[in-house]
C-alpha cells in the first residue's frame, strides 16, 4: 500500500510540474520577451536557438533542487552565469512591466516628467544591491 500512495505522489508531482512549467513558459512567450530581444539584437535568425537554451534552462535549474550537481566552472565562470541569468530576469521583469503598461501608468500618476532614464537605472541599480546584499551577507543564503 505504501508503494502505491509512493508512485501516486510520484505521478502528481511530475504531472503538477509540467503544468506549471508549461504555464511558466507560455508566459514567457505570452509576453514576447525572445522575439523582442532578437529583434533589438537583430539576431532574429537564431530564435529558435534561444528558446531551446530557455527550455533547457528551466530543465537544469528544476533539477538542481533535488540533483545536486558539481560543475567544475570556477569562480569566473559562475560569476559570468550570475550575470547573465540576472539580465534575463531583469528583461523578463521589463517585459512584464511593458507588456501591463505598469512603468508608464505609474510615471503619469506620480507626474514624473523628467529623470525617467534616472528612475528606470534606479530601480535596475536597486535590485543589483538588493541581490549582492542577499547573496554576501551571512546568513541571507545558506548552501548545503
Amino acid at each position: 500500500m505504501n508503494l502505491f500512495y509512493t508512485v501516486i505522489l510520484v505521478v502528481l508531482g511530475l504531472a503538477s510540474g509540467g503544468v506549471v512549467a508549461g504555464g511558466i513558459f507560455a508566459f514567457i512567450s505570452a509576453i514576447g520577451i525572445v522575439p523582442r530581444m532578437a529583434k533589438r539584437t537583430n539576431t532574429q535568425k537564431y530564435i529558435p536557438f534561444y528558446e531551446d537554451a530557455i527550455t533547457l534552462g528551466g530543465i537544469f535549474g528544476t533539477t538542481t533542487l533535488f540533483v545536486r550537481y558539481h560543475l567544475p566552472i570556477g569562480n569566473i565562470c559562475a560569476a559570468i552565469f550570475a550575470f547573465a541569468n540576472g539580465i534575463f530576469v531583469g528583461c523578463l521583469a521589463l517585459a512584464l512591466a511593458e507588456v501591463l503598461n505598469v512603468i508608464p501608468i505609474f510615471l503619469r500618476r506620480s507626474r514624473i516628467v523628467r529623470g525617467i532614464p534616472i528612475f528606470i537605472c534606479s530601480i535596475a541599480f536597486g535590485k543589483i544591491l538588493g541581490s549582492m546584499l542577499y547573496f554576501t551577507i551571512k546568513g541571507f543564503f545558506i548552501m548545503n
